[in-house]
């Protein structure tokens, strides 16, 4: 694993997600129910001006797939969808220890959504590490991690 580069904030958090999946048709975004929802949402908000499809899988539950539309509150969550696409989007917080999900179990739903896909891609993003923490990063092949480290500021005024 090499750093390519380092940036601040949320905004080159973004922009390091648009540049890599430029060349993708379709993204499916796995993640937590509820939690990892919103960053599926906010993550597909610098594509949404792009002519890509993309879904969201909550958990596991590859036949819960929804799209992801623009609308005039920002993206949500559409009608179902079908999952299949040439990049995997998995968000960290499916490899927090309470979610209970096995890694390996998360390798086989991100091969089965790449299947029949030619350009496969396989993107990680993270906080605090938790992808390397949990060592993800030795059964999934991913092709970039995002990982970002936040610090929060509680200020009394």
């Amino acid at each position: 694993m090499k750093n390519m580069n380092t940036t601040q904030g949320i905004g080159g958090q973004l922009n390091y997600f648009r540049k890599l999946v430029e060349a993708s048709e379709r993204i499916t975004f796995v993640g937590t129910s509820g939690f990892c929802t919103p960053f599926a949402e906010l993550l597909a908000f610098v594509l949404r001006k792009m002519d890509k499809q993309m879904a969201f899988v909550p958990d596991l539950r590859f036949n819960e797939a929804r799209y992801i539309i623009s609308t005039s509150h920002g993206m949500q969550l559409g009608e179902m969808a079908d999952p299949y696409a040439d990049t995997v989007v998995l968000l960290g917080g499916l490899a927090m220890p309470k979610t209970g999900i096995e890694v390996a179990q998360m390798r086989e739903m991100a091969e089965r959504i790449l299947d029949g896909s030619e350009n496969k891609l396989i993107i990680g993003v993270c906080f605090q590490s938790i992808f390397q923490k949990m060592n993800w990063q030795e059964i999934i092949d991913f092709d970039y991690i995002i990982d970002a480290d936040l610090t929060n500021y509680l200020l009394e005024m």
